[in-house]
Parts: structure tokens; sequence; C-alpha cells
């Protein structure tokens, strides 16, 4: 490494190492986790009888896997990579891009868990029972058992893994969606990309050889391509109204975003428009106009920040315009008054009123099946064709798990202040515990 490539490695979560807390601290932090999960009915153990299935489920894969391949579609050989946080534990999601003459064509590939986790396992009652992956800075309650989760179900480079592929023709010109095909799949991914190295991909293409085992893969054309064609996605639905609360997101995060809102809506859109069925859609309700207003007051009143005239008959373009222009010191602000009067998206067995933020007329969840009990449901619906009788009753219960994941995230989080530490440290450093004594062997725990 060049001593460049070391002073940028050091500005970097990976590159600045762990936070160090003590013993002391360390049992403080647990006892607030306890806490926040009995008051909000969060389990953070598996039954027994959980994690023996899922134990099970990861036997003979290989073979399993050679037994489906007639029957699905074999996508071995296409140009496939993951691209998620450096402490990403599975790896659920993964694309593969071409441009031909006439069309862009995008697959989103999603690891197939139904195949493994359906509504006659245990597995599945302990994912309706969590809702979701409970995610606080350091520490993960997952949703399914991580023996499942980061094995067979994660689409990891150089393995041949079962997917459920979301297949996306693009017309050139807007975009929109010529043609959608949703099929099972094996892929084998060839690279898994933290968002820090597909960065430096898209800046430096020679990287590539040093991500990659098989040299003859073109990641760093594949990887530009998907940027353009994300950044036009991005900007595309900037135009059309969806609310972008984040302007500076970085290029990688702009790719994942992007192909995982199309692909999210293509299979919702099938769903509703082709097959006509019930599905466990995405539905965000509007503020009212009093609401809008008072928010947008607020902002325009903020030192240094001032909304174009031309933007307030639409209150989502307007908050993106002004987020693109304020001052720095200002954005959470911003973020912080469009947030209070946003009312709670809900999970609904009718997609009726859609997603505001995002002006989407449909929308639903598919692409996080390992961690949202929305996705996985879809994935049934998808592959069966066949409505969970007590669907409404599902809808209900992902709303109420995800509002309690958020709230005890958000209290665990505060609490991290108090006792002094930053949350955004910790979540993207994580935390190592240190004997304080000269004579320890200053070794970390594996507890967190």
């Amino acid at each position: 490494m060049t001593t460049d490539d070391a002073q940028a490695a050091a500005g970097t979560a990976e590159g600045q190492g762990p936070v160090e807390i003590d013993e002391e601290m360390a049992r403080h932090l647990e006892n607030k986790r306890e806490e926040l999960f009995e008051k909000f009915g969060i389990p953070d153990e598996f039954p027994p009888e959980v994690l023996e299935e899922a134990e099970a489920r990861t036997q003979d894969v290989d073979s399993e896997i050679r037994e489906e391949i007639d029957d699905r579609e074999d996508l071995r050989e296409m140009t496939t990579w993951t691209t998620d946080p450096i402490d990403a534990q599975d790896f659920d999601d993964a694309i593969s891009v071409e441009e031909r003459d006439d069309e862009y064509v995008l697959w989103v590939h999603i690891a197939d868990v139904t195949h493994y986790v359906n509504p006659d396992t245990a597995m599945w009652d302990e994912a309706v029972e969590r809702g979701n992956t409970v995610y606080l800075p350091a520490y993960t309650v997952h949703m399914l058992p991580p023996v499942l989760a980061e094995t067979v179900c994660s689409l990891v480079p150089n393995e041949e893994r079962l997917a459920h592929t979301v297949e996306m023709h693009l017309d050139k010109e807007n975009l929109g969606y010529e043609n959608i095909e949703i099929y099972k799949s094996v892929i084998e991914s060839d690279a898994r990309l933290t968002y820090t190295e597909a960065e430096r991909l898209l800046d430096d293409p020679d990287s590539a050889a040093d991500l990659l085992e098989d040299q003859s893969v073109d990641l760093a054309e594949k990887t530009e391509l998907v940027w353009e064609l994300a950044d036009r996605m991005h900007e595309q639905r900037k135009e059309d109204g969806s609310l972008v609360l984040n302007p500076a997101r970085d290029r990688a995060h702009t790719i994942i975003e992007e192909c995982m809102l199309k692909a999210n809506k293509a299979v919702t859109h099938e769903l509703m428009w082709d097959r006509g069925v019930e599905a466990m859609y995405r539905v965000h309700p509007q503020p009212s106009p009093d609401e809008w207003d008072e928010a947008l007051v607020e902002i325009q009143e903020l030192d240094g920040v001032s909304i174009p005239g031309s933007t307030w008959d639409d209150p989502r373009k307007a908050v993106n315009a002004t987020l693109e222009q304020a001052p720095g010191r200002q954005l959470d602000q911003i973020q912080w008054a469009v947030m209070k009067v946003m009312p709670r998206a809900k999970y609904m067995n009718d997609p009726f009123g859609g997603h505001h933020a995002l002006n989407f007329e449909i929308y639903g969840h598919f692409t996080s099946p390992i961690r949202r009990l929305s996705d996985l449901i879809n994935h049934w619906i998808v592959y069966t064709n066949d409505v969970p009788e007590d669907l409404i009753a599902l809808c209900d219960r992902a709303s109420d798990r995800q509002k309690d994941a958020e709230q005890c995230e958000r209290e665990y989080k505060n609490f991290l202040q108090e006792v002094g530490l930053d949350p955004s440290a910790v979540n993207n450093r994580g935390i190592e515990v240190v004997d304080g004594e000269d004579e320890s062997d200053g070794g970390g725990s594996d507890e967190e």
C-alpha cells in the first residue's frame, strides 16, 4: 500500500479501527440492551428447535444446488457482484448489468430465502415473531438464524447460490420498464465489494485485479456502467418528485439504492398489475398541506437557507432543491423539519395511497428477505402466486415490529451519547473491549 493509500484508508471506518471501551462500560451497554429488549419484546436468542432446523438446512448444500440447476435459470457465467458495508454479515443482493443497442438490462439477484424458510418451518414462525432484524450500533438481533443467513442464503463470491432474480429490460431514453421477468436462478458472484472498494474501483478500474480471482471478469467496466445507469435513475426520480433527504450520498450507495428501488418497484408492479394479487405493499401517506407548509416555513427560517421560489408548489421538490443548496451545518435541521411532519409508512395488503416520499403509485419490499418479514412474505407470494390467509395480520405485525425496532435503536443511540460514546463511530467501526490494566493481555472481546 502506498503512503497515499494508507492515508486514505485511515480516513475510512475500516482504517480507524474499533472504538475501545473497558469491561465496565461493556456491562453498562449489555444491561441497557437487555432493558430495551425486554421493553420492546425483542427476543435476543433463538429457540433450540429453530437453531436445529437452520443447522439442518445448511447440510449438503452443494449437492442440493446441483439438483436444482435444471429447474432454474443458470446465470453462473454472468458477471455478478455484491456491494455492502465493510461489516456486513450476510449478502442477500447482487447485481448484473448489460447495455444493448436499444436497451439496458439490469438483473437484481436476491437470495432465495424461501427455498429454506417457508410457512411449514419453525424458522418462518420465528421470523413472524421477530418481524425484522434489529440493528443497534455494534450489535445485531437477527430475524433469521445467522447459521443459515450467513451461509447458504449469503451470496458470497465464487460459490454457487440459489437466487430469486428480477430481470428488468429498461428503455434507453426514459429508463421505463419494457419487460420484467422474475424467476428462480442459480448464480455465482464474482466479487464482494465494500462501499469503499466500489468507490475505488470507479476511480481506478485497474484495482479490479486486486478484488477478483478470475481476471477475465469485466468488473470495472460493469461497475462504471451500473453507476451511469444508477445516476440517471436517481436524477429521474428527483425530477419525478421523489424526496431525497440525503443529497450527498456517494456513488456506491447510489448504485445499490437505485437498483434495489427499481427491483422492488418492478416486483410490486408485477404483482398488482399483471397478477392482480394482494401482497405486502409499502404505503406511505402524505402530510396534510398545513403540515407541509409548517415544515417549509421552518426550513425557510433557518440561517443561510432559502427555498427556491419555483419549487414551492411541490414540497418534495422544494426540499430536494433546498438540501442541494443549503449550508452543510443546516442539513440535519432541514431533514428533521421534514421528518417531524411525515406520517409513518406501513405495510398493507393493498397499495392504495402509494408511497408519498418516493412518489411511487405502487411500492413494496422484495430485496431483503434475510432481514425483513415483508420481503420474505413477498418472495413466497411471487413464487407460489398464493396469498397467506393471515396477510392483513402479517402486515400489521411487520409494521408494529419495525416501529419497535426503530424506537429501540433510537433509545440505544441516545444512551450511547449519554455515556460519552459517538453512536456513528460505534456503528461504523464496531467496539473492542480492552482491559485498562497495563499488565493485561490487551485482547478484545467477541461478545459484542
